[in-house]
């Protein structure tokens, strides 16, 4: 196995390491793949946005972003208020579920597209860790591998990806249990605590 393949292989690991969680992000993909609406939107934006950070942090810039520690507190409290707002929308609908949206996998019910987009592009680019795991993380890595660095990068991008469509287009594969009301308030309910948790964690931590 050649020296470039191990340095991918390592940077795939770390990547799938660091994303395989249950967070805001996946979350909100998960309720996107089930209900089945702009999943290709929502999928493409999580890894493009992804890659593009570990891009940047495999180029260096993770060390320009720890000496603004005020843009981090920034970003952070922006990020916790939004969690915090979802959340609280996402707790309603579990104790005012529509019946008629939840019984049905996508359609009308399951909102606009740019709304969807607006959404997860505010969960991605709003919350601090997102760049704590793949500028200053990964970066810092991928700094390790020397001139094998970019290989690192491109594997830990590549599980994003990855994971993401997995995640995205695997979710309708539980289209069929969720075909019940009491289901969806379950997912609801899961989205609803790990929401107001991450965004409580950002707020208190900026």
């Amino acid at each position: 196995m050649t020296s470039t393949m191990t340095a991918v292989l390592a940077g795939f690991g770390t990547g799938l390491s660091l994303i395989v969680a249950i967070g805001a992000q996946n979350a909100f993909v998960l309720r996107q793949g089930v209900r089945r609406h702009a999943v290709l939107a929502v999928v493409a934006i999580c890894a493009v946005s992804d890659a593009a950070l570990i891009a940047l942090g495999v180029a260096g810039v993770g060390a320009a972003v720890t000496a603004w520690p005020a843009l981090l507190t920034a970003v952070g409290l922006a990020g916790g208020a939004f969690l915090i707002c979802y959340g609280f929308l996402a707790a309603r609908r579990v104790l005012r579920p529509d019946s008629e949206a939840a019984l049905s996998a996508g359609g009308p019910g399951a909102g606009s597209a740019r709304r969807a987009v607006l959404t997860c592009l505010a969960m991605t680019w709003l919350n601090p860790h997102v760049y704590l795991d793949t500028v200053l993380l990964v970066g810092s890595l991928a700094s390790d591998r020397g001139d094998l660095r970019w290989a690192f990068g491109v594997g830990a991008a590549l599980a994003s990806l990855g994971w993401f469509f997995a995640l995205g287009f695997g979710a309708r594969l539980l289209s069929g249990v969720l075909s019940r009301p009491k289901a969806w308030r379950v997912l609801d309910g899961l989205v609803a605590v790990t929401m107001l948790a991450m965004g409580t964690m950002l707020v208190a931590g900026a």
